[in-house]
């Protein structure tokens, strides 16, 4: 059994303290170690950022994209090596781990425009002889925490533009499949990135506390539930620190009686199933406006469910692979319950799946429910697995009544031919992504990711724009060159053109 390690200052250092087993949720077996990093490691992991930081801020914005250059480089000819860790600490298929990482290197691509992103603004001649600039600083050392469910891209969602922008970088990811993420941070250094711009720290919860109170961390950024990314953002705001903390979700598809039915069951096989479920943007309810289009999405859905290959996430061609954890797998099982004991109609159920030769794994089938309302608590709650929720309505303005009565507001879509209806929806929903046709509508790198209501807490969403927007400050400066043989007298009234 290896041990993981951290990265910190260019090298791989240890803790002698506590540490985590890391599973491979396939098979149920402890495959790894994990330190989890003590304050005096987050100490040295910031101590080295810092030291870093003077240097990195005044190298060329052209020179750090170099860098990224390589970086984007070097991930692609380790796709496969990289994926495989990925599903062998995870749990999801080989492919949906190439996805993953495909959607973080277009944050790296993103990020090797720095000289353009970066660039002020100027303007000449504001006054007599004055001219004016805005330009875009660096915070110094920032942090990211990461969750399990995307260790690969939801890292490259932050640093990358975070360095780029020239601060330093300290990444705590999630413990429970943390090599991809230290194997990509290692790609980077030896894309050329100097000692101490990154650091990789492992740790629970006494490791965030530290990042929270380090006077020296400027910024944190945040992905993972709603309860937690509450905590940090309170935590670490009334600190005077900036916060990006995007939390939970309850993701709604709604079904129009004129939608494509056959092409929305497909789009909703994957975005329901997909990765067991385990994502931030998953569709785990299906609004259905009239009982004739529930019935038939039922009737279409049903057979498709049943028929879902599971297995081994590092077997190709299947899927769903198992949750990441055995508590994950328990937890959503007591949802399944829970939702039978309120009175939903469970349709399929998926508990008590068993993969031959790998009994001992954290598998589910895919589970569907009928006739779910509002007051349930597998409709209010984040389930974070393979779970869909029937809800039936009698109209569009009923379907989104009960989106913006929701608490989350991370992502939702629309499934119709009607453009009016279509319009109306993106107009009026408050929810901060939307689809139309569109299931899982995660924005490009040059857009801008992150929710509304209690899906994320902070003023910038994640990556893009925003991101730059987040990882920098704006100087303003005003400048004048009075001429020389001229002479003025004082002014006491407040200056104006």
């Amino acid at each position: 059994m290896s041990l993981i390690q951290h990265l910190i200052n260019g090298e791989l250092v240890n803790d002698s303290g506590r540490s985590a087993d890391v599973y491979n949720p396939s098979t149920g077996q402890v495959i790894h170690q994990v330190p989890l990093a003590s304050r005096e490691t987050i100490q040295s992991a910031i101590d080295s950022a810092k030291a870093a930081f003077p240097a990195w801020r005044n190298t060329p914005a052209a020179k750090r994209a170099q860098v990224m250059f390589r970086f984007k480089q070097l991930l692609e000819q380790n796709e496969a090596r990289i994926s495989q860790l990925i599903s062998e600490e995870h749990g999801k298929t080989l492919e949906d781990a190439a996805g993953e990482l495909k959607r973080g290197i277009e944050n790296v691509e993103y990020a090797c425009s720095a000289p353009e992103i970066l660039k002020g603004e100027y303007s000449r001649n504001v006054g007599p002889n004055i001219d004016a600039w805005s330009d875009f600083q660096p915070l110094g050392v920032v942090a990211g925490i990461t969750p399990f469910n995307f260790p690969a891209m939801v890292p490259l969602w932050m640093y990358p533009l975070a360095i780029v922008c020239g601060n330093c970088f300290i990444l705590k990811p999630s413990e429970r499949d943390p090599s991809s993420t230290l194997l990509i941070a290692q790609l980077l250094q030896e894309a050329g990135l100097p000692k101490g711009v990154l650091s990789v720290v492992h740790g629970d919860k006494g490791a965030v506390d530290a990042l929270i109170e380090a006077p020296e961390v400027k910024a944190l950024s945040f992905v993972g539930s709603t309860p937690i990314a509450e905590y940090i953002y309170s935590e670490a705001t009334k600190r005077g620190k900036r916060v990006q903390a995007l939390g939970g979700a309850k993701n709604h598809a709604v079904l129009m009686p004129d939608a494509d039915l056959d092409n929305a069951v497909s789009a909703l096989m994957g975005a329901a199933y997909g990765s067991c479920g385990e994502r931030c943007m998953a569709i785990s309810v299906a609004v259905c406006v009239g009982d004739q289009v529930a019935d038939a999405l039922i009737a279409k859905l049903v057979p498709q469910i049943k028929a879902l290959k599971i297995g081994a996430g590092t077997t190709c061609g299947l899927d769903m692979g198992p949750l990441v954890t055995g508590q994950a797998r328990d937890k959503v099982s007591g949802y399944i319950e829970d939702g039978v004991s309120s009175g939903a109609e469970l349709v399929v159920d998926g508990r008590g799946l068993s993969i031959a030769g790998n009994e001992d794994g954290f598998f589910l089938g895919g589970s569907l429910f009928d006739r779910v309302t509002p007051e349930m608590r597998i409709y209010k709650e984040e389930i974070f697995g393979p779970v869909l929720c029937v809800v039936r309505v009698s109209s569009l303005e009923a379907a989104m009544q009960l989106i913006n009565d929701h608490e989350y507001g991370n992502g939702t879509c629309i499934f119709t031919r009607d453009g009016e209806a279509a319009r109306l929806f993106c107009d009026e929903i408050e929810v901060g992504m939307v689809g139309v046709n569109v299931p899982l509508p995660v924005p490009v790198a040059y857009h801008s990711f992150g929710g509304w209501k209690r899906s994320l807490f902070g003023d910038l969403h994640a990556y893009g724009p925003d991101g730059v927007r987040f990882y920098t400050r704006r100087k303003a400066i005003t400048q004048r060159w009075p001429q020389r043989a001229s002479h003025e007298a004082s002014q006491f009234a407040f200056p104006s053109l």
